[in-house]
């Protein structure tokens, strides 16, 4: 069976509805003695003569007119189809190089980044995951995610996520043998589950605020006594659920443990509340492929 090229037959269905050669080649953008020699061609090879031709006019011939009804319908939809892909071609592509913390990918973002991903197949995101307060330029990211209050005064900073608490969470075992706290400075009797921030020698802090609305609303910072060091919070909530120790993680982190009563979180009264999470980038005058990604993300304020 014979494959014909499709621009011929789009030639020959455009003369053939036209009616007139030197319309359809003003049509296609071709010289009226290269579209006579399309279809000259196209009837030489196919060995049955599609049209007739008079100083007059073109009209099909019965060949023609049976070529004509099967193949327009299904050449429309080729277009059709062909055009479709036009949305795949203006899909923004490349790489976002992406640094946050472990908590807020894992726990705050990560069903916005999968939907992302999905929409922007060619989109290859790049994240690394730490604690420490990185320089998103000197290292070469496109785009820091860290709190608020941490995002360096000359950066871009959007909003992607509400305020969110500090807890101090353990498990009922682990309360059952050691009691509860009652303050944070009962935490020295305490096993405490701590974080070292990378790139650094000391272990985070705990921070508190004084329930005593008379006392001083500035948080309340402690270096509790480590009985385990790890590097990722996610380690934190295995110890803490494992009867290890006390840990202090967001609440985020622990709520389907705190629902399911597998961790108790103790020292509630003294919560600390801290400002959301912001995306943040050192240039206002955003390519298309950030501004893709920085809506996909900001947080959605009634």
């Amino acid at each position: 069976m014979m494959r014909e090229n499709l621009n011929d037959l789009r030639a020959f269905i455009l003369v053939a509805q036209t009616g007139n050669f030197t319309k359809a080649a003003g049509q296609l953008g071709v010289s009226q003695s290269a579209l006579s020699y399309t279809i000259r061609t196209l009837e030489e090879r196919i060995g049955v003569k599609l049209l007739n031709r008079t100083t007059r006019s073109v009209s099909p011939t019965q060949a023609g007119e049976r070529l004509l009804a099967d193949i327009e319908p299904l050449m429309s939809g080729i277009d059709q189809k062909l055009g479709k892909l036009n949305a795949f071609r203006d899909l923004p592509r490349g790489t976002l190089r992406i640094n946050s913390s472990e908590h807020v990918i894992n726990t705050l973002l990560w069903d916005k980044l999968a939907v992302f991903a999905r929409d922007y197949p060619d989109v290859v995101l790049e994240i690394t995951t730490d604690y420490a307060f990185t320089d998103i330029v000197k290292d070469r990211f496109d785009i820091g995610i860290r709190m608020g209050g941490t995002v360096d005064k000359d950066m871009v900073a959007v909003r992607v996520t509400p305020d969110f608490h500090m807890i101090v969470v353990s498990s009922p075992n682990y309360i059952a043998t050691h009691g509860i706290p009652q303050t944070p400075k009962d935490l020295s009797n305490h096993r405490c589950l701590t974080l070292r921030l990378p790139r650094h020698d000391n272990i985070m802090n705990w921070e508190f605020t004084n329930p005593d609305k008379n006392q001083s609303q500035n948080p309340i910072s402690i270096r509790p006594p480590s009985a385990m060091v790890v590097s990722h919070a996610h380690l934190l909530m295995k110890g803490a659920i494992d009867a290890l120790g006390v840990a202090w993680v967001p609440a985020t982190m622990a709520e389907k443990e705190l629902a399911n009563g597998v961790l108790t979180e103790v020292l509630a009264d003294w919560r600390t509340t801290y400002e959301g999470y912001f995306i943040y980038y050192p240039n206002r005058n955003l390519p298309p492929l950030f501004r893709l990604f920085v809506d996909a993300l900001r947080l959605k304020m009634d």
